[in-house]
C-alpha cells in the first residue's frame, strides 16, 4: 500500500517536471536573438516617445509593455521566480539514484518518458549553448564553443560557460550600478581563457617619437619574458634557490669600525675549499661554518651592525639647509655604466659627494627570490645608471661609498631596496635618509614618490614602467627616463623636506632625529631567505582561514 502512494506521488512529480520543461522552453525563448530584437524595439520607441512628448504620470497613454505579457520587469521576475521554485520542487521529487531509481526504471512508461525528457532537455543545453556563444561573442569573449553536436562538449565546456556567464552577469551589474548613479566605469576581469586578444601598444615600443607621414606611428612587438635570454645564465656567481639560509656576501668590509666576520671574508677563497666547488656558494658557506664551529652570531649577523648602532647623524644635516634647486632632466648629463673601469670612476666621484641620491629597479615575475636588474644614483649634477645584470659580481666595490658615515645616502620607501642590495651584490647603507618617513612626519596625506614630485617639484611623473620587464636589454629611451626620474629630484626634495621638518618643529632638530632613525632601522633590516618546512603550509592556512 504505501509503495502504491508512493508511485503516486512520483506520478504527480511527473505532471511537474513537464511545468519545469515548460519554464525551461520559456528561458530559451527569451535568450533567442529575434526576441530580444523585439523587446528592444519598443522600449527604445517608448524612451523616445518620452523625449519627445515630455510624457507625465497623469498622462493616458501607456507605454508599450517592455517584456511580452508582462506590465514590467518586476512582474516577469515574479512569475520567472516561482516557476523556478515549482521546477525546483519537482527535481526534488525525482526517484534518486540507487535502488529507487532502478526500480522505477523497470518501467517501460518511466524509461520511455526519461528518455524523451533527456534527448529535450540536450535540445535545449546545446541550443542554450549556441545562444550562450553568440552572447560571448557580443561581449568580446572568447566562446571557443564548437561541435554542439557531441555530447562531451557539454563536460568540456562546462567550466568555459560558468566562467563566460559570470562575465556577463559582471558586466550587467556594472551597467546597473551606472544607471543607478553608482560609478562603476570599469571593466570586470575576465578568466585568462576568455580574454579577448590584444594588441599590447606602449609609448615606448614606438619607432621614434613622431609620427610617419601618414600619420600613424610604427610600433614594435612588446619583448616578453619568453623573447629574452635568462640573465642569469650568465652571472659569474649563480643564484642560490637552495633550501639554506642566507649567508652574506660580503667579504670586504670597508669603513669598519668592527672587523668583518673570519666566516664571511673567505667567501671567494675557493682554493681553500676545493671539495665545495659543485656546491651552491650560501650552502658551501653554511658547511663551512659547520666545520670550523664559526658562531651562527657571527656568521648571520648584519655585517655593519656595530656601525649602524654607533652612527650619529652630522651636525651639518641637521641644520637650515641651503636648498639647490634641481637642473632640468634634459640639461644634465646622464651616464650608463657598463664596465668595471666605469664603475670604478663612479666610485671615486661618490666618495667626493657630501650626498647623493639611490634607487633600484627590480624584476620579480616568474622569479623565486627575484634579481634586481638596474641601479639608479643621482649626483647634484649628473645622473647616472648602472646595468646591474652586466656588473652584478663587482657592485661590491660601492659599498666604499655606501658605508661611508660621512655622506647622506637618500633613499625614498628603502624598505626593500635595503634588503635586494644584500641579496644580490652584498651592499650595505650607512647614514640613510628616507624621504617616506620625512613625508610621514610631515603628513602630507600622501607619502609616495609621485606625490612628493608633484607636491614639491611640480612635476608629474608616468609610473607606467613600474611594473615593465627591466632585464629588457638594450632599455628603450622611454625606460630610461623614466628611471632617471626616480632619483634626478630626490636631493632637492631631500632639501626640502629637511627645511619643512625644522619648520614643523619650530627650529628643533627632533624630527629630523627621528627621521634618521627610522632610516637607520631600515639600514637594520637583513635579508632573510624563506626556508621552507613540513610546517610551512600552516602559514598559507592561517592567511586563507582570515580572508
Amino acid at each position: 500500500m504505501r509503495r502504491r502512494q508512493d508511485r503516486r506521488t512520483r506520478a504527480r512529480s511527473y505532471a511537474e517536471l513537464r511545468t519545469e520543461m515548460d519554464f525551461r522552453r520559456v528561458a530559451t525563448e527569451l535568450t533567442s536573438p529575434e526576441l530580444a530584437g523585439k523587446m528592444a524595439a519598443p522600449v527604445a520607441g517608448v524612451t523616445r516617445n518620452m523625449e519627445k512628448s515630455g510624457a507625465t504620470e497623469g498622462s493616458d497613454e501607456r507605454p508599450p509593455e517592455p517584456i511580452p505579457g508582462f506590465p514590467d520587469t518586476d512582474a516577469f521576475v515574479k512569475y520567472a521566480l516561482g516557476k523556478v521554485v515549482g521546477a525546483t520542487k519537482a527535481s526534488t521529487g525525482l526517484p534518486q539514484s540507487g535502488d529507487e531509481y532502478d526500480f522505477y526504471r523497470s518501467f517501460p512508461g518511466f524509461r520511455t518518458f526519461c528518455e524523451q525528457q533527456g534527448d529535450h532537455l540536450l535540445h535545449c543545453v546545446l541550443f542554450s549553448l549556441h545562444s550562450m556563444s553568440q552572447i560571448m561573442h557580443y561581449h568580446g569573449c572568447r566562446s571557443n564553443l564548437k561541435d554542439h553536436n557531441k555530447v562531451t562538449v557539454l563536460e568540456d565546456k562546462y567550466d568555459l560557460l560558468v566562467d563566460a556567464n559570470d562575465a556577463v552577469l559582471e558586466r550587467v551589474g556594472i551597467l546597473l550600478d551606472e544607471a543607478s548613479g553608482v560609478n562603476r566605469n570599469q571593466q570586470p576581469i575576465l578568466p585568462s581563457g576568455l580574454q579577448a586578444p590584444k594588441t599590447v601598444i606602449s609609448s615606448w615600443n614606438r619607432k621614434g617619437s613622431g609620427t610617419s607621414k601618414k600619420g600613424k606611428a610604427e610600433t614594435y612587438r612588446l619583448l616578453h619574458a619568453k623573447n629574452i635570454v635568462r640573465p642569469q645564465l650568465k652571472f659569474r656567481e649563480k643564484i642560490d634557490n637552495s633550501n639554506t639560509p642566507f649567508v652574506p656576501k660580503i667579504f670586504v668590509k670597508p669603513n669598519a669600525q668592527k672587523p668583518l666576520a673570519e666566516g664571511l671574508k673567505n667567501r671567494r677563497d675557493k682554493q681553500q675549499r676545493p671539495e665545495d666547488l659543485d656546491v651552491p656558494p650560501a650552502l658551501a658557506d653554511f658547511i663551512h661554518q659547520q666545520r670550523q664551529q664559526q658562531s651562527d652570531e657571527d656568521m648571520f649577523a648584519h655585517p655593519y651592525q656595530y656601525e649602524l648602532d654607533h652612527f650619529v647623524p652630522l651636525e651639518s644635516s641637521l641644520q637650515m639647509p641651503e636648498i639647490q634647486p634641481y637642473r632640468p632632466l634634459d640639461e644634465t648629463s646622464c651616464h650608463f655604466i657598463t664596465t668595471m673601469d666605469d664603475l670604478v670612476q663612479l666610485n671615486e666621484k661618490l666618495l667626493q659627494c657630501s650626498e647623493f641620491a639611490v634607487d633600484l629597479e627590480h624584476h620579480s615575475y616568474r622569479s623565486f627570490l627575484g634579481l634586481t636588474c638596474l641601479m639608479q644614483i643621482s649626483t647634484r649634477t649628473d645622473d647616472y645608471i648602472i646595468d646591474t645584470l652586466e656588473l652584478r659580481s663587482e657592485l661590491y666595490i660601492l659599498n666604499e661609498s655606501f658605508t661611508m658615515p660621512t655622506i647622506v645616502k637618500i633613499f625614498h620607501g628603502a624598505d626593500s631596496d635595503i634588503e635586494w642590495l644584500q641579496k644580490d651584490f652584498g651592499l650595505y647603507i650607512v647614514n640613510l635618509f628616507d624621504t617616506h618617513q620625512a613625508a610621514r612626519l610631515l603628513n602630507l596625506g600622501r607619502n609616495s614618490l609621485d606625490h612628493l614630485l608633484r607636491h614639491y617639484c611640480s612635476v608629474e611623473s608616468d609610473k607606467k614602467y613600474q611594473l615593465a620587464d627591466w632585464r629588457i636589454r638594450p632599455l628603450p629611451e622611454e625606460m630610461l627616463h623614466y628611471a632617471r626620474a626616480d632619483t634626478h629630484y630626490l636631493l632637492y626634495i631631500y632639501d626640502k623636506t629637511r627645511t619643512d621638518l625644522l619648520n614643523a618643529a619650530n627650529g628643533q632638530q627632533t624630527l629630523l632625529h627621528l627621521v634618521w632613525q627610522r632610516s637607520k632601522d631600515i639600514c637594520l633590516k637583513r635579508f632573510v631567505k624563506p626556508i621552507f618546512t613540513e610546517e610551512s603550509y600552516l602559514e598559507l592556512y592561517q592567511k586563507l582561514k582570515r580572508h
